[in-house]
C-alpha cells in the first residue's frame, strides 16, 4: 500500500518520465482549490527534490495566482497502463515569468513555444505512493494539437494581449503578476 519518501527515487523518476498526463493542485488561503491536468512535453525532473513544469497559455491562470499567496503545490501522477500506482509530490513552488532572471535557464529545458506563459519550480518536501488499484486503464492515442495551433495562429503579440486581457487575475480575483513580470503592455486581442 502507500509509502512516504523524502525525495524521488530512481524508480519514481522513471515512472514520472513514462506518464503522458499529470495533475497540479494549488490553493490560495481563500477561494477555489485549483486542480489542472497537464500533458505534452511540459515536465522535467531537475533532481530528486525538484520538478519544473512549463505552464502554457490557457483560459485560466489559477496556479500562478495561488502560488503567489500560498506556495503549496501537489503534483499527482497515475499509471493508466501498467501496474497500479499513484505518485504524489508535495512541496512549495515558485513561479517564473519571462522577465525573471532564471526564466531562460529553465525555458531551455522545454520545446520552444509561443504559448509558454510561466514555469513552476516545485521544491519537494514529501513523496507519497499509493496503490491506485481502482484507477481504470486508458489507452494513450496521442497529444492534442489544438493549443499549439491556436497559439501559433495568435502569435507572440496575440498571446501577450490574451495574457493582458484574460490572465491577469484568477477566478477569485487574485493577481497573477503576468503583466508586471512578463514585461508586456496593453494590447488589443
Amino acid at each position: 500500500m502507500g509509502q512516504q519518501f523524502s525525495e524521488l527515487s530512481d524508480k519514481h523518476i522513471e515512472f514520472i518520465a513514462a506518464q503522458k498526463i499529470y495533475f497540479i493542485a494549488t490553493a490560495a488561503p481563500t477561494g477555489h482549490v485549483n486542480l489542472s491536468p497537464k500533458g505534452g512535453d511540459s515536465l522535467r525532473v531537475i533532481n530528486s527534490t525538484t520538478l519544473a513544469w512549463l505552464n502554457l497559455t490557457g483560459s485560466g491562470n489559477e496556479s500562478a495566482a495561488h502560488v503567489l499567496q500560498n506556495p503549496r503545490m501537489t503534483l499527482m501522477f497515475c499509471d493508466f497502463e501498467g501496474a497500479p500506482l499513484i505518485l504524489r509530490t508535495y512541496g512549495d513552488a515558485r513561479v517564473l515569468h519571462q522577465a525573471d532572471p532564471e526564466w531562460q535557464l529553465y525555458c531551455e529545458l522545454f520545446p520552444a513555444t509561443v504559448a509558454a506563459r510561466q514555469i513552476f519550480i516545485l521544491d519537494i518536501s514529501q513523496v507519497q505512493s499509493s496503490c491506485g488499484m481502482s484507477v481504470p486503464y486508458f489507452d494513450y492515442k496521442g497529444d492534442r494539437d489544438a493549443l499549439a495551433n491556436w497559439s501559433e495562429k495568435k502569435g507572440k503579440s496575440g498571446i501577450e494581449a490574451y495574457w493582458y486581457n484574460r490572465n491577469r487575475q484568477s477566478l477569485n480575483g487574485f493577481d497573477t503578476e503576468i503583466v508586471e513580470r512578463s514585461g508586456i503592455s496593453p494590447a488589443e486581442e
